[in-house]
């Protein structure tokens, strides 16, 4: 079974510049010709109230009345665009989106407001996502690792999801401090990294297959071992740099020094445990 860990679908494309077909070129069918094209089973939809979006938590429990069987939802809580981020009662609101939209997982991107994970509220917000039993998906920097660490540790039942490789970049100057906090926190059982956002990593976004952030990749691999990668497309925004397919084949072909029965577990077998499919 091959899982996409992270895409997104919005029934009005969100981004700049403007496109031709705002109300089709985000959709979940979109998505979902993407993937039945190269053989990908399932997605995980990470949802995000951006910029012409505020009800796309509820479009995407939509989609899933449609495709269930394709699709799992990552509810947007309190994430970092929300007038909500970071204010009293997050714990509570993940509570109801979790009853909600029965969720598995949800979604939270941060600002520079590190402190918050040891605050009261980012407690309770945490301590509920373990009661919940919820994979906590997190966009955050990797100003931010040492914390996570912390938090990770504290709350070891959580499987934390790190976006697009936990901020990752090739074009970062000897001797690699992000990169150096990100192999640190394989040091702490609960951290996960998704393989995705290749675009970024690379000092050039479109130049496939992205050979410049393969020594990354090879490190993430060597440190996080197979178990706690996993790959994602991180579509459509991917499709301003590169297919869906080529999302999938940085990992899957280019990516060679992964052993065959580890690429099973990146590319489906551990998102697979992590939801209890």
């Amino acid at each position: 079974m091959i899982i996409d860990c992270h895409a997104h679908a919005w029934d009005y494309w969100p981004y700049k510049p403007e496109v031709p077909d705002p109300k089709n070129r985000g959709t979940v069918e979109m998505l979902l010709h993407e993937m039945d094209a190269v053989g990908v089973d399932k997605a995980v939809l990470v949802c995000a109230r951006i910029e012409h979006n505020p009800n796309n938590n509820d479009y995407i429990a939509k989609c899933m009345t449609k495709y269930p069987d394709r699709l799992i939802q990552f509810a947007d809580v309190d994430c970092s665009w929300w007038e909500t981020y970071h204010t009293p009662g997050g714990a509570d609101r993940l509570a109801e989106a979790t009853e909600k939209y029965n969720l598995k997982g949800y979604t939270h991107y941060l600002k520079g407001d590190i402190d918050w994970f040891e605050s009261e509220e980012g407690l309770a917000f945490f301590e509920k996502t373990a009661e919940l039993n919820l994979v906590s998906s997190l966009a955050l920097g990797t100003a931010w690792l040492p914390a996570l660490r912390k938090l990770a540790r504290h709350f070891p039942s959580i499987p934390f999801l790190c976006h697009h490789m936990a901020g990752a970049r090739v074009g970062e100057d000897p001797p690699y401090p992000g990169l150096q906090e990100i192999l640190k926190s394989a040091d702490v059982p609960n951290i996960h990294i998704k393989l995705s956002g290749f675009q970024y990593v690379s000092e050039v976004a479109w130049e496939y297959p992205y050979s410049d952030a393969m020594w990354i990749v090879r490190k993430l691999y060597e440190y996080y071992g197979p178990e706690r990668l996993c790959w994602a497309s991180n579509y459509p925004p991917v499709a301003r740099a590169s297919t869906y397919q080529h999302s999938l084949e940085a990992v899957r072909t280019h990516c060679s020094f992964i052993a065959e029965k580890d690429m099973d577990l990146i590319l489906g077998g551990n998102m697979a445990r992590l939801l209890e499919l």
